[in-house]
């Protein structure tokens, strides 16, 4: 199930945080819950992309993206995502989550994302690409920017973010099976 009540509360923990440059970064903090975990007592890896809604919503509020959204009556959805996960987050565990906006291109804005244990070990980093839509389609991030009140240049891409859009420019779709 969605963590609703997780995200209202997140959603009432920044509702007066600081605004944010569209490069700020988010930081938040949560806790593997029962209901969070697979069969080996440790965060669930669907799970994990669940929880991630957790950082990006509010990265997005208090970046002014929300606002714009609303205003302009498009919405938000994600593109794509490549994850990697690496050491395990446990049941009762607490960890910071990172968020941020890494740039964007012509048709999508690229997010960077990191739960990070207690111990200070990185335990899993997603990269999402999400589409501003419309009733015309996708909203071109410039015009997102633009009206957000940002500068429309994006930063420069990191290698490793060029390289997933370029694999998946070379992917087929629909897939072939």
């Amino acid at each position: 199930m969605y963590p609703f009540i997780r995200m209202a509360k997140e959603m009432a923990k920044f509702r007066n945080a600081d605004p944010l440059g569209v490069n700020g970064m988010h930081v938040s903090h949560h806790t593997c819950w029962p209901w969070d975990i697979d069969l080996w007592r440790e965060l669930n890896n669907g799970r994990t992309l669940t929880l991630y809604d957790l950082g990006r919503i509010p990265l997005a509020t208090r970046t002014g993206l929300i606002g714009v959204l609303k205003r302009e009556g498009w919405g938000l959805t994600v593109a794509g995502a490549c994850v990697r996960y690496r050491r395990r987050i446990r049941v009762f565990e607490t960890f910071e989550m990172r968020s941020h906006i890494v740039g964007w291109d012509a048709r999508f804005i690229y997010l960077e994302q990191s739960m990070w244990r207690q111990d200070g070990i990185c335990a899993n980093h997603a990269v999402y690409r999400g589409a501003i839509t419309g009733p015309g389609g996708i909203v071109p991030p410039t015009q997102v920017l633009t009206a957000m009140g940002h500068d429309t240049q994006s930063p420069p891409l990191p290698e490793f973010v060029q390289k997933w859009i370029d694999a998946e420019d070379v992917r087929p779709w629909p897939p072939r099976m």
